[in-house]
């Protein structure tokens, strides 16, 4: 019988960085809870990203993740790693937000049919593990939700 223990708890990383009850602090979607478009379109630091950028951004990435799972190489373009913005309606922040939700589930849907043994395999093209993508994906959401979390503090009082 295939173990499955790491990936329980690889799922349960990737689930709380993402919606909360983590150890740090607020997760990804804590973050952008009350974030409107007009304060995720913003530049509060001339040089960085935005909110916007940062969550397209972190989209990308959890689907490239999970494409390495059904066994093709990743490959991010400089489009789809930070896509421009061009809408920034609310009603287009709100289809990001969902579009960022529908990418994580659809990953923890795919690791949570892998098995501890399959964590050992190379990834499609990598010179790297499955293991090691997928702490990967939980640092990448963490260290980019710290970003928008400094970005929200420089909205105007």
């Amino acid at each position: 019988m295939a173990t499955r223990r790491e990936i329980n708890r690889l799922n349960d990383h990737l689930k709380r960085a993402f919606e909360g009850e983590a150890w740090h602090g607020p997760a990804l979607l804590s973050l952008l809870a009350d974030v409107t478009a007009a304060q995720a379109a913003a530049r509060p630091l001339a040089a960085a990203h935005s909110i916007w950028e940062l969550v397209l951004h972190i989209a990308a990435w959890e689907r490239a993740a999970r494409h390495a799972l059904a066994g093709q190489p990743i490959h991010v373009t400089d489009d789809e790693n930070f896509p421009a913005v061009t809408d920034t309606g609310e009603a287009a922040w709100q289809e990001t937000l969902a579009t960022l939700q529908y990418e994580h589930q659809l990953l923890q849907s795919a690791v949570a049919r892998l098995t501890d043994a399959d964590l050992d395999a190379s990834v499609p093209g990598g010179s790297y593990t499955f293991y090691y993508l997928l702490h990967g994906v939980v640092q990448h959401d963490l260290y980019h939700a710290g970003q928008i979390a400094l970005l929200k503090k420089g909205y105007p009082a």
